[in-house]
């Protein structure tokens, strides 16, 4: 092999092995290690049993700003069938349970910086339905998402909001949410663990 060829090829496999690298160090800044979350589910609303329970958030990685806006200009296009579609589509980003329950995924994690160092985190997902529920198609269908609001301080600290069954709408390009319940869970004493 002469020395012009081994010099293209040794700098062809320097470039291939660079570019791994830094789509390593990229994959490893934008998934952060999981993120997990307790609070104690506090149920006032009209809606399933009143009480109060532990419930269990875990939070595997964040959704990119691409699929934000991609799911976001699929529901101003084509409405709320067409984005539920899309989120049930999307890949799991981390779960929701509570104790002696199976696990329930969740589609969409977003969160934000608030001026005190703290967060705030949005999640959502498809809301889990229940074959009766399904085959009877009573009102309760037209809410087919769960959201879930996280205020957390900058220790992790803080309270939050769960609306199980809710229906999202557009009205002059501002999202309107409907809850089934006359009131969302309240989320207390939220605070992020080590998991």
């Amino acid at each position: 092999m002469s020395g012009t060829r081994v010099r293209r090829v040794l700098a062809v496999q320097t470039v291939l092995a660079l570019a791994c690298v830094a789509s390593a160090v990229a994959q490893t800044a934008s998934n952060s290690p999981s993120e997990h979350f307790t609070a104690v589910a506090v149920n006032t609303s009209t809606v399933g049993r009143a009480g109060a329970g532990p419930v269990d958030i875990t939070i595997n990685q964040w959704t990119s700003e691409a699929d934000r806006d991609r799911l976001m200009t699929l529901f101003r296009e084509k409405g709320e069938k067409a984005l539920l579609s899309a989120l049930q589509d999307q890949k799991p980003v981390g779960t929701i349970s509570t104790p002696g329950s199976v696990a329930y995924d969740l589609r969409y994690a977003r969160q934000l910086p608030t001026a005190e160092g703290g967060r705030r985190i949005i999640l959502a997902t498809d809301r889990p339905m229940g074959f009766w529920e399904a085959m009877d198609q009573s009102r309760s269908v037209e809410y087919p998402f769960t959201l879930i609001e996280l205020r957390v301080d900058k220790n992790g600290n803080g309270e939050g909001k769960l609306s199980v069954a809710t229906k999202l709408t557009l009205e002059n390009n501002t999202l309107v949410i409907e809850n089934y319940a006359n009131q969302p869970v309240m989320l207390n004493e939220v605070k992020a663990t080590k998991k």
